[in-house]
């Protein structure tokens, strides 16, 4: 069994995150990672707070382990979400796009655990002195909002440089990809899009069918100009995406044309001008399975890669 301080402070069996992912990752998907040994995530997105409580409620009659909450600093609704999150005393919040340091006092006081996502060594540094618990440091391989470094330059540095454990993120979807994780200083994976193929997720069956039929070179980056670059696989809404960078659309006009287009790949299945968030590894997926088989599958790879590497070195 592989074992890390992840899993001590988590309370979880392996040290495997699910996710966060808006829209995506509904109490249905937290609670089968969660019920699997992992730890499941909620993603809050742009919800408002009703709704992220009903999904908090939820994963509660489904699952008796712990699961968290993503939250999204840049929604318009995160006060309420924060509030609902310490009335219910969820015991993980994952944070992304913002500064979370307004919120630490409270959640540390219901002991919650707050595990920041950073794209850099910097931030990374920042959060570590404000007093998080650990960090998922996400390389630009992962599906939607992403950085520039890649998992495996961003992942070492981001470990060498703090004390508190690291999670890694972004190109990690099979048992290989954990122990590389391991290898670079990670005391753990999170994994999103692997996840979106699994029966307990209740995303559009077109857009699951989308992330198997992908290829390769599949996952493009849209809106570097506007300094918020997203991966989603490519179509017809990210050719309109290109066309309006290259005639020097501004951040508002572009924001203007992604509105709801989440929702309309992931609830309605329009996976032409919808928004198919998904990362690099896409191409990996070929099949769509249990969330317990898939975290099965996947610490049996991890195994079988260690033992592989044991016998490589002589030991």
């Amino acid at each position: 069994m592989i074992h890390t301080r992840v899993c001590e402070i988590l309370d979880i069996r392996y040290p495997i995150l699910q996710g966060g992912m808006a829209w995506v990752a509904t109490a249905e998907l937290a609670a089968a990672v969660s019920n699997a040994g992992g730890l499941g995530i909620i993603g809050a997105g742009n919800a408002p707070g009703e709704v992220v409580e009903k999904e908090i409620i939820k994963a509660r009659q489904l699952t008796g382990k712990p699961f968290g909450v993503n939250v999204m600093l840049l929604s318009p609704f995160v006060d309420q979400v924060m509030e609902v999150i310490i009335k219910h005393r969820v015991s993980v919040v994952t944070t992304g796009a913002g500064n979370p340091g307004k919120y630490i006092g409270d959640l540390k006081r219901i002991s919650a655990k707050i595990i920041p996502v950073v794209p850099s060594v910097a931030l990374a540094k920042r959060m570590q002195a404000m007093g998080v618990d650990a960090l998922i440091a996400e390389g630009t391989e992962a599906g939607g909002h992403i950085g520039e470094l890649t998992t495996m330059c961003l992942l070492p540095q981001v470990a060498d440089a703090v004390e508190i454990p690291v999670i890694a993120a972004g190109g990690i979807a099979d048992g290989r990809g954990l122990v590389a994780a391991l290898a670079l200083g990670a005391q753990g994976a999170q994994i999103g899009t692997r996840f979106v193929c699994s029966e307990e997720c209740t995303v559009h069956q077109n857009y699951k069918n989308a992330l198997i039929n992908a290829k390769d070179r599949d996952a493009i980056v849209s809106g570097r100009s506007t300094g918020h670059p997203v991966r989603c696989l490519k179509n017809k809404l990210t050719r309109e995406f290109e066309a309006l960078e290259k005639a020097g659309m501004s951040l508002e006009e572009m924001e203007k044309l992604g509105a709801g287009k989440l929702r309309e790949a992931v609830v309605e299945g329009n996976i032409a001008t919808g928004s198919v968030m998904a990362g690099q590894i896409t191409g990996m997926i070929k099949d769509i399975k249990t969330v317990d088989s898939i975290i099965e599958q996947l610490l049996k790879e991890a195994q079988e890669v260690l033992g592989k590497t044991n016998r490589i070195l002589g030991r």
